[in-house]
């Protein structure tokens, strides 16, 4: 019977080890399952972290495009500039060009010109001369006429 007593303490003894060992296990399970609600969040933000990142990437590459496409605007705008300078080149070589013409040609023939008209004012004014003489001797001649037929009528 001692021996009996004694097995029934040791099996209690193992129940109440039993017993606590289910309830560490039974603690251990809520902990597993805790764990895994916190590994359940974990996962959504993991996979919220890689859809921001999926955006991230995807707005970079958009950047990529905008600055490549800025880059290919700024070329354009570069050889616009380029064009402009080589036009104002251009420009300024006509514009030289055309101010030795006017000092070297223009300004020559216009003196050559102003000489000829003074020639030809000169020339005028002497042709008038005669022209003024022989009006000055018409009117001394009409006005002899005049007195003649007076000195006529006078003798008649």
């Amino acid at each position: 019977k001692v021996e009996m007593q004694g097995m029934k303490n040791d099996i209690q003894g193992m129940k109440v080890e039993m017993q606590g060992m289910k309830n560490d296990i039974q603690g251990i399970k809520d902990e597993i399952s805790e764990i895994r609600l916190e590994l359940d969040d974990v996962k959504q933000d993991l996979s919220n972290v890689k859809q921001d990142l999926s955006n991230v990437k995807q707005d970079l590459s958009n950047v990529k495009q905008d600055l490549s496409d800025v880059k290919q605007d700024l070329s354009n705008v570069k050889q616009d500039l380029s064009n402009v300078k080589q036009d104002l080149s251009d420009v300024k070589q006509k514009v030289i060009r055309i101010d030795l013409t006017i000092e070297n040609e223009l300004r020559v023939n216009i003196k050559r010109v102003a000489e000829g008209h003074l020639d030809l004012s000169r020339i005028f004014h002497e042709a008038m001369k005669p022209n003024s003489e022989v009006e000055a001797l018409s009117i001394k001649v009409r006005t002899l006429q005049s007195d003649m037929k007076d000195l006529k009528a006078r003798f008649a």
